[in-house]
């Protein structure tokens, strides 16, 4: 079934027939080797530029891109005058403004979650044969910009998913093991990375093979002043191995759309357009993310050049309030680099390892990392929600560990994955200033509840609540039992320290306080005294044992409250089951009195 009829693109974009579009449209496919598309990886030289430009420049002139690129200030502008899309014939109807695409893109706080979302879309199609998603910065032929290019070899799109794709809140996913749900992903995550992005998709649907060209500019909707989202699409039927133009309307109206393309994108022809498809082979998507996003001192958001096999976030790289003497430590280890290396952040992003899927990011494969098989002293624990008498009883096994870096690294929290993939990395669920559990790392997969649209969070329901309270008592039953192997005891002060406070001091103490020996260590060497973390002293640490003691209270009245709550479901149920029985009693002795009045009543007769 074709999909609707399009919306006729606004005179601001002018329909017009392509002096070439006849011959263009019957040249065959195979006509030209399959052997890559011609995008840059390296910056185009002057005399590229100038030559691509010079095509049309009108089309150079259209391209530019919005006056102020920092991300954050894109949707404060002043809308004045808009262009009506509304045509004769047309029914009135509730306008989604192009200032919905960048506010409803700001659920992305983290540039690395959107680039997620795009991953999650690609690892999606494993199901449909994806083997690979390339991750890249290539550079746009018009300005030699960067720009990023996300490209899968999986199912592809035909011309109705290509349109349900670039459409607000419609999901196809309905599979319990797929990732994306809401439909709204492909739309947050490219317009959180930049302004504008292109879409080349190739696919084959009961026997027809199509490929698809679809345009999502906040630029043109902004510049040509739009009230409405409108979306420039063409298609393609090739399954006679040559690009046949599918229309929906007139041939005006598909000339309109690819007049509009070739304006606002960083392609200056139609042929330009059609290399795209080379590279992605019988089936697959290409997505080209341009005019990236920079942030307020005019630098782009994302770095490529301090690393050629990475993608860097420059804001977060320094981000941080960590002491100078920690900050190597802490530099090194996964906890802190995912924050602004993509290599890193996409090492973790799955829980199971791919068996014939690879993330490919400039050209190198990333290579998966299990955070629960790096940890040591390592214990399952199973945890079973409650989740209702109407809902399948579901089991949760909890790895729980310490970090290989304890005690020197105070690196806690749980990795908490939904449906495989990570939605809150390093969740510190102790208090702040509790020094007991530093080091104590989590992995879980939490599938009973729901995170929320940005994949970065779950939403704050019951049951979230609940699975804070559990993983908060696993942290503390875990320390009160595994501590002392890395040298703590229970209350969170360092073995050594506990043992010089509980021990008269010998006088051979070392000037400056950094060695000492205890009365009571057998051993004659000089013991080194470790470094606590703020507020773990014991003579310090007054406001600490406060918040441990409320923690430990509150995890004991949720316990409790817990039991009450499982003994009320018992008996409710109990006294649901005596309520059936009752009325099952009452049923017997209605038959009961029934079947003796009848023996009475033939009884009378037969005396008569």
């Amino acid at each position: 079934m074709p999909p609707k009829h399009q919306k006729q693109i606004p005179a601001t974009a002018d329909i017009v027939d392509l002096d070439s579009s006849d011959d263009e449209i019957n040249n065959p496919i195979n006509s030209r080797q399959f052997n890559g598309a011609k995008f840059h990886t390296k910056p185009p030289t002057t005399t590229q530029s100038a030559s691509v430009t010079n095509k049309g420049d009108s089309s150079a002139a259209n391209f530019r891109p919005l006056d102020d690129r920092s991300f954050w200030r894109a949707g404060a502008y002043e809308i004045g005058p808009t262009v009506s899309t509304l045509i004769q014939g047309d029914l009135e109807h509730a306008r989604v403004h192009p200032r919905f695409l960048h506010s409803n893109a700001t659920s992305h706080k983290w540039a690395f979650g959107a680039i997620a979302e795009l991953l999650d879309n690609a690892v999606d199609e494993i199901g449909n044969g994806a083997t690979l998603v390339k991750v890249d910065r290539i550079y746009t032929a018009k300005d030699n910009s960067p720009a990023l290019l996300f490209q899968d070899d999986g199912g592809g799109m035909n011309p109705e998913s290509m349109r349900k794709c670039m459409s607000l809140g419609y999901s196809s996913k309905t599979s319990n093991t797929t990732i994306g749900q809401y439909g709204n992903g492909f739309k947050t995550s490219t317009m959180r990375l930049g302004a504008d992005v292109i879409v080349f998709s190739r696919a084959t649907q009961s026997g027809r093979a199509t490929q698809s060209v679809g345009l999502l500019s906040y630029t043109f909707l902004r510049k040509t002043r739009q009230d409405d989202v409108i979306v420039p699409m063409i298609d393609f039927d090739i399954s006679d191995n040559w690009a046949e133009p599918i229309l929906y309307g007139s041939k005006d109206d598909w000339s309109g759309n690819l007049k509009t393309i070739l304006q606002w994108s960083p392609f200056a022809s139609k042929d330009d357009l059609m290399l795209q498809f080379d590279n992605i082979g019988s089936h697959g998507t290409k997505i080209i993310i341009y005019n990236l996003w920079m942030n307020d001192e005019g630098i782009y958001e994302l770095n490529f050049d301090d690393d050629e096999e990475d993608v860097r976030l420059r804001d977060e790289a320094n981000n941080g309030n960590t002491s100078r003497k920690r900050v190597l430590e802490l530099q090194s280890h996964l906890s802190y680099r995912m924050r602004f290396s993509l290599r890193a952040y996409a090492s973790i992003l799955y829980l199971k390892k791919f068996t014939n899927f690879k993330i490919i990011l400039r050209g190198k494969p990333v290579e998966q990392f299990s955070i629960a098989d790096d940890l040591k002293h390592s214990k399952t624990i199973t945890y079973s929600p409650q989740r209702g008498l109407t809902l399948k009883e579901v089991t949760v096994q909890t790895v729980i560990g310490f970090i290989k870096e304890a005690p020197a690294l105070g690196v806690c929290g749980f990795n908490v994955y939904h449906k495989n993939r990570l939605i809150r990395p390093y969740w510190k669920v102790t208090a702040d200033g509790n020094s007991r559990g530093h080091g104590v790392v989590g992995v879980l997969e939490a599938n009973f509840i729901e995170p929320a649209h940005d994949k970065q969070d779950f939403e704050r329901s019951t049951l979230f609540v609940k699975l804070e309270m559990r993983l908060k008592q696993m942290v503390m039953e875990y320390w009160k039992g595994h501590c002392h192997l890395i040298g703590h005891v229970s209350d969170g002060t360092r073995k050594i320290d506990y043992l010089n406070k509980s021990t008269p001091l010998q006088n051979d103490e070392v000037s400056g306080n950094t060695f000492r020996t205890s009365g009571d260590i057998k051993s004659s060497t000089v013991q080194p005294v470790f470094e606590t973390e703020a507020g773990s002293h014991p003579e310090t640490s007054l406001d600490t044992r406060t918040l441990d003691q409320i923690c430990d209270e509150n995890i004991q009245l949720f316990m409790r409250c817990e039991e009450y709550k499982m003994k009320q479901v018992g008996l409710v149920r109990t006294i649901e089951e005596l309520e059936n029985q009752l009325e099952e009693t009452r049923k017997k002795c209605a038959r009961v009195s029934s079947y003796i009045e009848t023996q009475r009543k033939q009884t009378l007769a037969t005396q008569r």
